[in-house]
């Protein structure tokens, strides 16, 4: 039977989800938590692979077990492995799905958020980036527009990745300001790796001025990392969701299927 599990966490203290020789990962944690709770005996795959230090407010994972658990030992295995596992990780829900249901290719979208802190504030210092210099914000709004005109994002990936292509569908990317905070949501069918964070950090030359509209567009279509900004620091960048395909099955919970897209949040 696979199950799917809802979750999120603060990767402050992690080498990102996957695991990682000599270093602490969501994934192992997870897959120690099942494995105690649950008697698992495989790996937890995620619905993607968020770099160290990066935080997600809404993740999801799968996992095989040969047993059916109905409601309520679904249930208390949730609270089981809140119990288990570390304050900064927290599961929302565990629910059977299809036999070949799969988080990450099943995706049809993720969003991500960015929070640039331009006040300092002590207690928002591990989930956002301070960063006071002057900004052209209306700039970088128009800038953040021209993303819709391409789908080749090898410029904002990192190098010698094992992907097949760089091409990514972004259907939205905008900059809101709330509470002394700057925020980037950008939402697609796929991410490369760090592609956000080299985003923003391009973003933000133009906003200081280090880039044009024009050359903001000559950056993308050059299709090289060396031409694009720095890597803002991980720690101002959530996954804030993952939207799915959802069939409710009355009284068995959410499944995979042929349904109207719905965002979770």
């Amino acid at each position: 039977m696979r199950y799917f599990i809802q979750l999120s966490y603060d990767g402050s203290a992690y080498h990102g989800w996957q695991v990682q020789d000599n270093s602490s990962s969501v994934q192992e944690l997870i897959e120690q938590g099942l494995k105690f709770k649950a008697g698992l005996n495989n790996r937890v795959t995620g619905c993607g692979r968020t770099d160290a230090g990066v935080h997600a407010r809404q993740f999801f994972a799968h996992f095989d077990l040969l047993k059916r658990l109905d409601e309520i030992e679904l249930k208390d295995l949730c609270g089981a492995l809140n119990h288990f596992l570390p304050k900064d990780i927290a599961i929302q829900k565990i629910f059977m799905v299809r036999p070949d249901a799969h988080c990450r290719f099943d995706a049809k979208s993720r969003t991500y958020k960015y929070y640039i802190s331009r006040v300092k504030d002590p207690f928002i210092r591990n989930n956002s980036w301070y960063y006071s210099a002057p900004l052209d914000i209306d700039r970088m709004v128009e800038a953040s527009k021209v993303l819709f005109d391409y789908e080749d994002f090898t410029s904002f990936s990192k190098l010698h990745t094992d992907v097949k292509t760089n091409n990514c569908k972004i259907s939205q990317a905008d900059w809101t300001e709330a509470r002394g905070q700057l925020i980037f949501t950008i939402t697609a069918d796929r991410f490369l790796r760090n592609m956000v964070r080299a985003i923003v950090g391009t973003l933000l030359n133009v906003g200081k001025g280090k880039l044009t509209l024009e050359s903001f567009r000559k950056v993308i279509e050059s299709k090289d990392r060396a031409n694009a900004g720095f890597s803002v620091p991980a720690r101002g960048l959530f996954l804030d969701g993952v939207e799915y395909n959802w069939v409710e099955i009355k009284g068995r919970g959410p499944r995979l299927g042929i349904s109207k897209p719905i965002f979770f949040r």
